[in-house]
């Protein structure tokens, strides 16, 4: 029987110890590369090349457009002190309802982040008045045909890619024209202006395409002046000011 030493039983074991150490190894390696390269190629999914139209689209100091409009609008009613001591309506309101506006689009670049934006309009527009008696209840609808002048300055967002947000905000002058009246026998209507003055705010997003720009914008309108004409008939009982509300909901192209 050979005597065994113990040099030749760590000899033995070195290289079994050396081959496992070098397959594990070569296995982690392996893992490691396979996983950069899945984190390089998802980079480079991610930051993958998009076409930019219109790139050039504010070099031009003057752009020019349309949209459609849709708003929705009410008079704002203060009610005078004879509502509460006069024999007559016992709630006065307007209901919002909706309307129709299209108009052109001039916007004039200012620097890269303002812009003077004007939107002249035709909108057709109906406000009613709803009065409310113990036993019966009344309507005056007001339906007439608005000129709009808007003035805005807007502030733009840095454009990404092919879209951006804005915010805009001026003031607007309105004249009515071709009022739509239904004739009655007394004088039982309301009474009301024909120019206004309002507050406008809103805010847009900007989508690039190709050949167009596509805006969709939310708008605010408040009145500044009193449109109400005092009379004495029934119709009039009761209210102090009547101003305009609106918010409108803008489909711009440029």
């Amino acid at each position: 029987m050979d005597t065994a030493y113990l040099r030749h039983c760590v000899n033995l074991h070195r290289p079994q110890t050396g081959v496992v150490f070098l397959r594990r190894l070569i296995t982690l390696t392996t893992l490691c590369l396979l996983l950069f390269a899945s984190l390089g190629a998802q980079a480079q999914g991610s930051y993958k090349y998009v076409v930019k139209h219109l790139e050039h689209y504010d070099d031009k100091e003057i752009h020019y457009g349309f949209f459609f409009a849709m708003p929705v609008s009410r008079f704002s009613v203060r009610h005078s002190p004879e509502f509460l001591t006069a024999d007559s309506a016992y709630r006065i309101q307007s209901p919002n309802r909706p309307n129709f506006r299209v108009g052109f689009v001039v916007n004039a670049f200012l620097n890269d982040r303002f812009d003077l934006r004007t939107t002249p309009s035709v909108s057709l527009m109906s406000r009613e008045v709803q009065y409310a008696y113990p036993n019966s209840t009344r309507t005056e609808v007001r339906e007439s045909t608005w000129l709009d002048f808007p003035v805005l300055l807007k502030y733009k967002s840095e454009r990404r890619n092919n879209s951006r947000m804005y915010f805009l905000a001026g003031g607007s002058f309105s004249v009515e024209t071709n009022v739509r009246r239904k004739e009655t026998q007394g004088t039982s209507r309301l009474s009301t202006g024909t120019m206004d003055l309002a507050v406008e705010y809103g805010v847009g997003f900007e989508q690039f395409f190709e050949f167009f720009k596509f805006a969709p914008e939310i708008r605010f309108s408040h009145g500044l002046i009193n449109l109400y004409r005092p009379t004495n008939n029934a119709a009039g009982i009761g209210i102090n000011r009547l101003t305009t509300h609106s918010v409108s909901l803008y489909l711009n192209f440029e």
